[in-house]
């Protein structure tokens, strides 16, 4: 294994890591680690640059999952912008609580759409579990595109000419 091969796979390692994280910019940070283990490899514009903007472009419409997947299931199941910040934050106090990831955005989706909204106890059920619907499909496609991304690139730095262990 390369030393570039062991940085992204750090990295990478990270940000699968992250995929879970809500807030945490996963896929940035394993872009961020691809970049860095071109350059260790030695940048060479053809083929590292059209990879590179390939998987910048990738990388931004990636980002873009989350937004659109809890936007669908909110409006998909009547729910409002508020549902969506609602599921954020609640994602985040999530972090600290057993089975947060999943209870944390239905949590804090159910309150936005009652307490802010003011939508009867029914309804707000259906639009926070339409978002809490919308985020794990986001979850799941960023964790299959990820594990793509990164059994890619980790292929493509193998070399086991250039092992650092001898």
């Amino acid at each position: 294994m390369s030393l570039a091969f062991l940085v992204f796979l750090v990295f990478w390692i990270v940000g699968m890591v992250g995929t879970f994280v809500p807030a945490m910019p996963a896929t940035v940070i394993i872009f961020a680690g691809s970049v860095a283990a071109t350059l260790i490899d030695g940048f060479q514009p053809w083929p590292d640059l059209p990879f590179l903007l390939t998987f910048a472009v990738i990388t931004f419409l990636i980002s873009m999952i989350d937004n659109f997947a809890s936007a669908w299931g909110a409006r998909r199941y009547g729910g409002s912008k508020q549902a969506g910040w609602g599921a954020l934050i609640g994602g985040l106090v999530g972090i600290f609580i057993p089975f947060g990831l999943i209870v944390g955005p239905l949590a804090g989706a159910l309150i936005a759409e009652l307490f802010v909204v003011r939508k009867p106890l029914l309804d707000a059920g259906r639009a926070a579990w339409g978002t809490l619907l919308g985020l794990l499909t986001g979850i799941a496609a960023k964790l299959v595109l990820h594990l793509l991304i990164g059994v890619y690139e980790l292929w493509r730095l193998w070399d086991p000419a250039e092992s650092i262990f001898g």
